[in-house]
């Protein structure tokens, strides 16, 4: 009987551990409209709107992103949702549209920033400091 109580717990706890590990690499899908994920970013990439990006970046992205996209930032821990790791192939592969979109809509524990940073050519220049971040 104890065996039987202790292999019970066991396949218990492998199947708890199991499905929040799923759950936890399994982001949900974001889909973004094709018209906007087809937007071409219009503020080219340069010295001085990458260095506008970082400086939004680290106001407003950071806390929850990491200093390096990463995901590991002070906040994180306490959301919801895992913040995306923005240096992988997989998030860097996105269309700059796409991830401008994400910025200004948001969802779930990411917000909105289209009124926090109101001026679409400061968007664009977190794209362009976003792109940076790739491994």
């Amino acid at each position: 009987m104890k065996n039987k109580l202790m292999l019970f717990a066991f396949v218990l706890a492998a199947g708890t551990i199991s499905f929040a590990f799923t759950n936890i690499q399994q982001p949900k899908p974001w889909p973004v409209p094709d018209k906007n994920a087809k937007m071409a970013n219009p503020v080219k990439s340069s010295a001085e709107s990458i260095n506008n990006g970082k400086a939004l970046w680290n106001l407003h992205c950071a806390s929850c992103h990491g200093k390096k996209g990463l995901g590991d930032g002070s906040k994180a821990a306490q959301l919801k949702t895992t913040p995306q790791d923005m240096t992988v192939a997989a998030f860097q592969s996105q269309s700059d549209g796409s991830v401008y979109y994400k910025i200004s809509e948001g969802r779930d524990d990411m917000p909105s920033f289209k009124k926090k940073i109101p001026d679409a050519e400061d968007i664009w220049s977190l794209v362009n400091y976003i792109r940076t971040l790739k491994k």
